[in-house]
């Protein structure tokens, strides 16, 4: 499987707490930081709900 890069490159300050809980649940906290997770539906689907304020690369191994 692929793997995706995710950078959170904008503040969470002004987005509404289920945006603010999904970056965390990312694994995201401060601004620039990136991790690296498995492609799957599932993180997809968080992605798509944040992309506003991040930036996601993939990884192909």
């Amino acid at each position: 499987m692929s793997k995706l890069q995710i950078k959170l490159a904008k503040s969470v300050i002004g987005t509404n707490q289920k945006q603010r809980k999904n970056v965390e649940a990312l694994g995201l906290r401060k601004r620039e930081q990136v991790v690296i997770k498995e492609d799957s539906p599932q993180i997809r689907g968080m992605i798509n709900k944040v992309s506003h304020l991040l930036e996601v690369t993939e990884i192909a191994e």
